[in-house]
């Protein structure tokens, strides 16, 4: 436990603020003070149900289309609080984030949470009580999807992750706690907050907490992770956060895991058939490259080229050029190369003509022009950029771990699309769609209120 102090971090508790008494963490650049844990009031018995369980689902979206509405207007400025201290701990810049909260309500549209509840689990009833259903031999059973006990450990590299998690929380009238992440303390409680509210001791209200720990902290995930208290933990992040995660998995208390992922695209020659082809697919390569500054698992790090390499220097050099364009969710100036990257791609540069590289390492965009991918990560509006003589070599390199492909031309989509899913692929997009996934469709590779609701049957 660090003894530094700096911004202060609001707990939200069974739906109310809990200040309580401060705790120091984080370093003397980044420091900030979190209330004191009572981990008995993060839990509640299994011989009492959540407090929405039996709540119906219509009433469920409306409270969440009041929530969008009062995010979109923020009255009460819980956003605009939330906002002023995230800029002090988001590795994103102020005015991507700046951007980022403004379009939060979004999530809380009735048409999107209506896709998710139809098309993830054929309709409400479902949700609201027993579904009857015929069985061969003429029989029949009826199935519930039973209110969960959840424990979301979110990502914080983009806010929209936290909106995502109350909607699905929510939806699935569960019991639910988050665990803030260190780059993200302010935005799930400000949700929160506003949708308190709206509804003050409303039972969706009062079966959320979101509060912050250390993670890997044993003395709190040794007695919160266990099956007397929670379903399934709900895991985002790195390798060291799902591995964490899976020391706790047992009967009874099941992982879902979003896994760390990485994206590529994939340009066909018909990029090559004219001067405004080629910008358009550079714009469109750009615009996925550098989605929340390339922080997100949905942007593009390597993109593969039909062509020759003359052909690919032509793309690789207009899509640096697009890397530094602001955009809706990105700036024009990214994080600075790291250090150790820049000794490898030194290197590289010296290598030409088999490797050619465009760019700086100022954060405003760098593409490497390899004849293979590059054996590092790039990161940091950085792309690499591999000339293949037919697309479908590039399926090679895609893998369990490759979450999106954005295809240029999309109609090229129809002859990749089987082999990119027998590599283990979960999303394959028109190039320049990677950013953002439309509600209700598979989230990487399953559909997430499905996962998250317990499925019981009366046979």
């Amino acid at each position: 436990m660090s003894t530094t102090t700096g911004t202060e971090v609001v707990h939200v508790v069974r739906g109310e603020v809990d200040h309580g008494s401060p705790v120091a963490y984080g370093r003397a650049d980044a420091a900030f003070t979190a209330p004191a844990l009572d981990l008995d009031r993060l839990v509640r018995p299994r011989t009492e149900p959540g407090p929405a369980f039996h709540v119906p689902v219509a009433e469920i979206v409306d409270l969440l289309v009041e929530t969008g509405e009062a995010l979109k207007a923020d009255r009460e400025g819980l956003l605009a609080e939330a906002l002023d201290r995230m800029v002090r701990v988001s590795p994103l810049p102020a005015e991507v984030l700046e951007r980022a909260y403004a379009v939060l309500w979004r999530s809380f549209q009735r048409p999107g949470l209506y896709a998710q509840i139809d098309h993830e689990l054929g309709g409400a009833d479902v949700l609201d009580g027993w579904r009857e259903v015929r069985l061969p031999a003429n029989r029949t059973a009826a199935i519930r999807a039973f209110p969960p006990r959840l424990v979301h450990v979110i990502a914080g590299n983009a806010p929209g992750v936290a909106a995502m998690s109350v909607v699905r929380g929510a939806l699935t009238k569960g019991v639910n706690l988050l665990k803030l992440p260190s780059n993200d303390l302010f935005t799930a409680t400000a949700i929160l907050r506003t949708m308190a509210a709206v509804a003050p001791g409303h039972p969706v209200v009062r079966s959320f907490s979101a509060v912050y720990w250390r993670g890997g902290d044993e003395t709190v995930e040794s007695v919160l992770f266990r099956p007397q208290f929670f379903d399934k933990l709900v895991a985002w992040g790195g390798e060291a956060t799902i591995r964490g995660a899976l020391r706790y998995v047992g009967p009874g208390f099941e992982l879902v895991s979003f896994d760390p992922k990485t994206s590529i695209s994939l340009i066909g020659r018909e990029a090559f058939e004219s001067a405004e082809t080629l910008a358009r697919a550079a714009d469109a390569g750009a615009a996925d490259a550098t989605f929340f500054n390339q922080q997100a698992c949905v942007a593009s790090r390597f993109q593969f080229v039909e062509g020759s390499w003359a052909d690919a220097d032509r793309y690789a050099a207009l899509l640096c050029e697009r890397l530094g364009v602001a955009r809706e969710f990105s700036s024009a100036d990214g994080p600075r190369v790291a250090a150790e990257l820049r000794e490898e791609i030194d290197v590289l540069r010296s290598l030409a003509p088999d490797y050619r590289v465009w760019g700086g390492y100022d954060g405003r965009g760098l593409v490497i022009r390899s004849p293979e991918p590059v054996d590092f990560h790039p990161d940091g509006k950085m792309v690499n950029v591999v000339p293949v003589t037919e697309l479908s070599e590039a399926v090679a390199h895609a893998g369990v771990a490759t979450q999106t492909v954005g295809v240029y031309p999309g109609i090229r989509k129809t002859g990749l699309r089987d082999a990119l899913a027998c590599a283990g692929v979960q999303r394959v997009v028109s190039l320049g769609g990677a950013g953002g996934m439309p509600p209700g469709l598979s989230h990487d590779g399953f559909y997430p209120l499905q996962r998250l609701l317990r499925w019981v049957n009366d046979e």
